[in-house]
């Protein structure tokens, strides 16, 4: 494969949400600019029927610019119930892909928002590659957290993935490895302490919203009371908000190292149930219990759940 070709493929599949280690100095950059990860194009139909992905699609994104941008508590009616009958608070604490393509009207929305603090959970060579999206665009005056977890080496994954069975099994490893990696946890744990104690409107990220920043939405909702059912179907809306982007990456990697090559990362360029069922299973096997995970695992302090909770539930 020629340097050119690597570079594209590593370029389309950043876009798509994931990132690939450094391609050569010499190689010639793909041009992302015609790739509209804002923009919710053909998908609008679909979030207005409502879709498989579950009740929490919306009728309209809050961003224009942001493609994945939504509040944890869900975008509609009263927030996510929980448990014991509450419900979760809307405008507390948002997720989104990367802020790479704010524009002017979206920072102003943010504001709006009363966004005080971004997290953001890329590794630190996909915050620092411009190819790689680069660095967030934020309103003046949010505080911008680098909270780093390193998605991997997908320029290997590219070329030696056989099957889409293959990067299923990937995606589900990578779930596993929020349990089982000691920096991933304590990365989470960082968040999840900022989120808590934190003053205005809090907001995480990684490179597509889905990841990473899934799983920090998954332990938040756990946290409230969310019943599992609801925070699948929230997981899994990702799909819907992503689908015209994915669609748009899956041509360019068909176009750059053939039809393949793009079957086979499908499954990594998307969100599946079994992904977070294989994180959540690593749980039980390694800490018994979410309680235990949060408290063990992530070394949180009573007290810090105690706060999550409290903003987090009306």
């Amino acid at each position: 494969m020629s340097s050119r070709t690597l570079t594209k493929a590593a370029a389309v599949l950043v876009t798509g949400g994931l990132m690939f280690a450094a391609v050569p100095a010499t190689a010639s950059a793909l041009d992302l600019s015609a790739l509209d990860t804002g923009s919710l194009g053909a998908i609008a139909p679909l979030l207005e029927a409502g879709s498989s992905a579950g009740p929490a699609a919306p009728t309209a994104s809050v961003l224009k610019s942001v493609a994945n941008f939504r509040d944890v508590a869900g975008n509609v009616g009263d927030g996510y119930a929980t448990a014991d009958g509450k419900h979760l608070k809307r405008g507390v604490i948002y997720r989104s892909n990367a802020l790479t393509k704010t524009s002017d009207d979206d920072k102003a929305t943010l504001l709006e928002l009363g966004l005080a603090d971004v997290y953001d959970l890329r590794g630190l060579g996909e915050v620092a590659d411009k190819m790689m999206g680069g660095e967030d665009k934020l309103p003046a005056g949010v505080n911008y957290v680098p909270t780093p977890i390193d998605a991997g080496d997908l320029v290997k994954l590219a070329t030696t993935l056989k099957t889409p069975a293959e990067g299923t099994a990937y995606m589900e490893e990578t779930n596993r490895s929020y349990v089982t990696n000691s920096d991933s946890r304590a990365a989470f744990a960082q968040v999840l302490t900022a989120l808590a104690t934190e003053e205005g409107a809090q907001l995480f990220h990684c490179t597509s919203g889905k990841d990473r920043t899934g799983w920090t939405a998954m332990l938040l909702q756990s946290i409230a009371g969310v019943d599992s059912k609801t925070i699948m179907d929230d997981y899994m809306v990702s799909n819907a908000y992503l689908e015209a982007t994915t669609q748009k990456t899956l041509g360019m990697i068909t176009a750059a190292i053939g039809a393949d090559a793009a079957a086979n990362l499908t499954p990594v360029l998307r969100v599946e149930e079994n992904f977070l069922k294989a994180g959540l299973d690593q749980i039980t096997t390694s800490y018994g219990t979410m309680d235990d995970y949060l408290t063990e695992g992530l070394g949180l302090s009573a007290d810090t759940i105690s706060k999550l909770k409290a903003k987090l539930v009306s």
